[in-house]
């Protein structure tokens, strides 16, 4: 009878207390949403944004604000997050956001926003995260007047277009703060360091990409908590404090591309360091033996310095490095010091541009993860070893101008790295024979070969044919014969041809003026794992980089120019100089608009140069010197533009630029062409008529 009572008591209870429930929790909750003064703070932002990005759908007046996309409130109703992040929101951002006397945390980064930043939400009584990155805004950052603290912890204002004097003082009512990213702006004067003192917290710091100069200060040891501080890419100079290697949290060390001087002595005691960035700098002497002691270092970035002497061998000891950069210093010695084989994580070593010597160490070949490998311009010498097969997951190699011989064994030992995409090997195998044979296989991937400068015999290989990827092909400056294959127009993605300084023959075949990348744009493609130089200051990161090109200058080939070239729409730069061609420039080049680099200089063209290329508007180099062409140059349009030596070397050619001027009757006939209609064009990429690669 008792169970009975009680189980009539328990179904009693379960209505009771849910109507109970309901009873506290109405009680406590007041409001059934955010408060109207909250609800206007929010649609006045919106009111005031240029293109509100569909946020209206959702922001109405009549429904509650806690429901509004990218609005959050707390379990009170008041607004604690407004994140609206990427959603392509153009204007200015309103003040009346300051008014949300709850909000946390405000994200409004990667939109279109311009203007000035608010000073009520840098400096508001709640906000904790504030994140206005990758947006258009401008002017300055005001000294905050004040002595209240401000509980903010994270601000990001990075990628915007900042000015003026970075605030020094403001970071006093800051006690809370623990990261502060300014970078990608341009803000002046220097590191401030009052964050040191005032927030004990404070692990984060992102100058990079500023104009701040003057020396990194000493007061940045005060940061004791630091372990991340950036500060690449500004007019920094001096050297490195001794105070900054007593931050032993520091994991992540960047200052590239600046001025700063002196040597790497105290870098063992940053124990921690993951990440060492100091490429672009003036810094010498020698790596330290103590670089060994820094057994979490991931990443290590000295390139463009002036360091010397050979690497040391304790840097095998750093086991869990991905990335080596030391290019373009001063290093010697052998390679051999170093036993890369304690390095499996390794993924990219790039040691262009050193003194370094003897052959490539058998060590390198057992970093089953290097997906880089650039020794250029070293003094190495000798012979590929099979053992670079071990290399599965390569994918760019640069080997240009290291003394390697054997150009057979070479390439077929490489088509063994079946992932390999970039392909350098030009300046090597002097005077060797181009291999013929049907050995020569893999390169599946391939994107980009080049065997340029090794005064190589032979014809263009049928092998290359097999390459069914390919988009750069480089083979200048060599000593090859014959005539240009048929095949050629099978390489579907070719849309650049450097076949210059070589000893080629025949007509210019009907397959390369058929090409289908020269008469289409070009389709984007993966990125290089390094970035590929054409010069000390410019560089490539695709092979999209390069320019729709078809270079055959320099070589021995006769006939006349195809009419068909018209057809290769896509052209940037044709270069068909030092040739034996003949009879006129045929009309239909006008018909390539694209066109910004065009010499058919020092060959034997005949007849009046047409009028209609006046209408290649993006054509920056010319050039028709050393052939037989007579008549007047136009003196209106492009062609007016171009220098006296565009055009020398024609004896019967007349026109203001020349000695030779133009009698009445010729006058008349130029007059007649200035009313020639101008072409609609599509903007172009600039192009030089020699492309020459280095690494």
């Amino acid at each position: 009878m008792k169970l009975i009572c009680n189980s009539k008591a328990s179904r009693l209870a379960i209505p009771i207390l849910g109507f109970a429930l309901v009873l506290i929790l109405s009680l406590a909750s007041p409001t059934t949403s955010c408060t109207e003064q909250e609800k206007s703070s929010l649609l006045q932002f919106v009111a005031e944004l240029s293109d509100h990005g569909g946020l209206t759908s959702s922001w109405k007046n009549d429904t509650d604000c806690c429901k509004w996309e990218g609005v959050a409130c707390s379990s009170n109703r008041t607004v604690t997050d407004v994140s609206l992040a990427a959603r392509g929101l153009q204007g200015h951002i309103s003040p009346s956001l300051g008014n949300l006397t709850g909000l946390l945390r405000l994200n409004l980064s990667n939109n279109m926003l311009s203007g000035g930043l608010p000073e009520e939400l840098v400096y508001s009584n709640s906000i904790i995260v504030l994140d206005v990155s990758f947006n258009q805004l401008n002017g300055g950052l005001q000294e905050l007047q004040s002595s209240t603290l401000r509980p903010l912890q994270v601000l990001n204002i990075s990628s915007n277009f900042f000015t003026g004097r970075f605030p020094s003082t403001t970071w006093e009512v800051m006690k809370s703060l623990v990261a502060l990213n300014a970078s990608n702006n341009s803000f002046t004067g220097q590191i401030p360091t009052m964050y040191c003192v005032s927030a004990p917290s404070f692990a984060l710091l992102d100058l990079s990409y500023n104009q701040f100069s003057g020396n990194v200060p000493p007061g940045l040891r005060n940061c004791s908590m630091l372990t991340s501080l950036s500060a690449g890419s500004n007019n920094l100079s001096g050297n490195l404090p001794d105070e900054l290697f007593n931050l032993i949290l520091l994991e992540h060390l960047s200052f590239p591309n600046n001025q700063l001087e002196g040597s790497l002595s105290g870098i063992s005691k940053l124990k921690n360091l993951v990440t060492l960035d100091l490429g672009g700098n003036n810094l010498n002497g020698n790596v330290p033996d103590s670089i060994g002691e820094l057994k979490r270092l991931e990443e290590l970035h000295l390139d463009h310095n002036n360091i010397s002497g050979e690497l040391p061998s304790t840097l095998s000891n750093c086991t869990n490095l991905m990335i080596i950069d030391l290019k373009s210093n001063s290093f010697c010695g052998e390679l051999s010091n170093v036993n890369f084989s304690n390095l499996p994580n390794l993924k990219i070593l790039d040691l262009l541009r050193n003194n370094f010597n003897g052959p490539i160490p058998e060590s390198i070949y057992s970093c089953s993860n290097l997906t880089a490998l650039r020794l250029s311009s070293n003094m190495l010498h000798g012979q590929l070893s099979e053992s670079i097969g071990n290399l599965k997951s390569l994918t760019f190699l640069s080997l240009v101008n290291s003394s390697i011989s054997n150009i057979t064994g070479a390439l077929q030992i490489l088509g063994s790295c079946r992932n390999l995409t970039t392909l350098f090997i030009g300046h090597n195998f002097f005077n060797e024979a181009m291999p013929e044979d049907d050995t020569i296989d893999g390169f599946e991937n391939l994107q980009v070969l080049a065997l340029n400068h090794c005064s190589l015999s032979g014809n263009i290989p049928f092998w290359l044919s097999k390459l069914r990827n390919l988009e750069v092909l480089l083979l200048y400056g060599n000593q090859l014969t014959g005539s240009v294959p048929d095949w050629i127009n099978s390489l579907n993605f070719l849309f650049h041809v450097n076949l210059s300084n070589n000893s080629l023959i025949g007509e210019i075949p009907t397959a390369l003026v058929d090409m289908p990348m020269l008469k289409a744009d070009k389709i984007a493609s993966k990125a290089f794992e390094l970035p590929v130089y054409k010069s000390q200051s410019r560089q490539f990161r695709m092979p999209i980089s390069f320019s729709t090109t078809l270079n055959l200058g320099m070589n021995n080939f006769s006939g006349v120019i195809p009419e068909e070239i018209g057809q290769l729409k896509a052209l940037l730069s044709l270069f068909l100089g030092y040739n034996k061609l003949t009879g006129p420039i045929p009309q239909s080049i006008c018909n390539l608009t694209n066109l910004e680099a065009l010499d058919l200089s020092s060959n034997h063209l005949t007849g009046a140069i047409p009028t209609a290329l006046n209408n290649l508007h993006f054509l920056s180099k010319f050039n028709i010197s050393n052939n037989d062409l007579e008549g007047p140059i136009p003196t209106t349009g492009q062609l007016s533009t171009f220098p006296s030596s565009s055009f020398d070397g024609n004896p019967k050619l007349c026109g203001p630029m020349l000695a030779h001027h133009c009698d009445l009757a010729e006058a008349i006939f130029s007059a007649k062409h200035k009313g020639d209609k101008v072409e609609k064009v599509i903007f172009a990429i600039a192009f030089g008529a020699f492309f020459c690669v280095g690494v």
